[in-house]
């Protein structure tokens, strides 16, 4: 029987799990310019770290500040007691750096793994704290009981914030990987092969049938605004191929806000 991999449930159970901690808890987010979705997404984060009882900082430049500005508020977020976490939204303008933003935030309040030194140590193997996207789409994997070991697996795309993460989550589930990029040849043969398909390509319904193999599970990443409202990285054409698959809207960005805020309660 074909599932659905709504992300409601999984983020309602990861919600009880981790309010205790979360309570009496801050968050510092880091705004600078004003990109729409960077501003929606900062509500979102604001909404529900509140409803789990912590507290969000929100600080914002204008577009054009001084980098130098942006690293002395991190300093002086890094020293102080009663911040538990950092977030910077991404892009930033383009005076700023944004590897020297992610490598300024302490490891211990880098909420997303954007810090060098917590992503060597996510890829030896020595921290499970991937970026939260990525972690959303095993954590869906693993609430609705999806076997992963020993399965083929395949990702389209290799960001380093979805793609390459995910694929290295899979491999320690001992999934056998492809990681499958713009210079991939032959790329339907080889998706078609994979028993588990991440999209994160951000192409609206760029998985087409013919790259699924029936009876695969499809984890949608893709968050596309088209006319028709948003759209996933998967055809809608493709479910009916697939044993589960998960929505868009509705699936991996509900749980992958969740996601950020389980690194904070720790």
């Amino acid at each position: 029987m074909q599932k659905i991999l709504y992300g409601k449930p999984v983020a309602e159970a990861y919600k009880e799990r981790i309010a205790p901690k979360v309570k009496g808890r801050t968050l510092a987010l880091l705004l600078v310019g004003g990109d729409g979705a960077s501003v929606a997404y900062s509500k979102t984060i604001v909404k529900l770290t509140e409803a789990l009882g912590g507290d969000v900082k929100v600080y914002r430049f204008p577009g054009n500040v001084a980098e130098k500005d942006v690293l002395a508020t991190i300093d002086k977020l890094n020293a102080s007691e009663t911040v538990h976490g950092i977030m910077p939204l991404f892009p930033m303008p383009e005076q700023i750096d944004e590897n020297k933003i992610a490598d300024a935030i302490l490891a211990v309040k880098d909420l997303d793994c954007l810090n060098s030194g917590n992503i060597g140590e996510f890829y030896a193997g020595r921290s499970p704290w991937a970026p939260a996207t990525a972690r959303a789409c095993l954590a869906i994997l693993r609430y609705y009981g999806v076997e992963l070991e020993g399965k083929r697996a395949a990702v389209i795309g290799r960001s380093n914030v979805v793609g390459k993460p995910g694929a290295n989550l899979l491999l320690q589930e001992n999934c056998t990987v492809t990681v499958c990029h713009s210079h991939t040849k032959n790329l339907a043969k080889v998706t078609a092969a994979a028993d588990i398909l991440i999209a994160a390509v951000g192409r609206a319904g760029f998985v087409k049938p013919s790259m699924v193999k029936e009876g695969a599970v499809l984890i949608d990443v893709g968050i596309n605004v088209t006319p028709e409202g948003i759209v996933g990285d998967v055809s809608p054409d493709c479910y009916q191929k697939a044993s589960a698959y998960s929505p868009v809207p509705g699936g991996v960005g509900v749980v992958a806000n969740v996601m950020l805020l389980q690194k904070l309660a720790e």
